[in-house]
């Protein structure tokens, strides 16, 4: 009984690492959605990929499984989002 088991085993976990992978742009984008402050969207998105400091404020990016997503930071506030996506030819 041991092999069906293992079989099961090995073809869910692409699956799985697969699903580990990070969020395409809209769902970034959804997930950050309430965040207000740069608690929150660490929270709901974990550390970003490259902070970039711009005199008060900061720009906070994200690589996605499609582009990118970067959010601007006024002092504590989450103030702007944007997101783009690559194109696949």
């Amino acid at each position: 009984m041991a092999r069906p088991t293992r079989f099961v085993f090995a073809m869910m976990l692409p699956l799985a690492l697969i699903a580990c992978g990070p969020p395409s742009t809209d769902e970034a984008l959804r997930k950050a959605e309430k965040a207000g402050t740069k608690a929150e969207l660490e929270k709901a998105l974990g550390r970003p990929t490259e902070i970039q400091k711009l005199g008060p404020l900061e720009q906070w990016s994200y690589k996605t499984s499609d582009g990118s997503v970067t959010f601007v930071i006024a002092g504590d506030k989450v103030t702007l989002a944007s997101g783009g996506t690559t194109k696949k030819n």
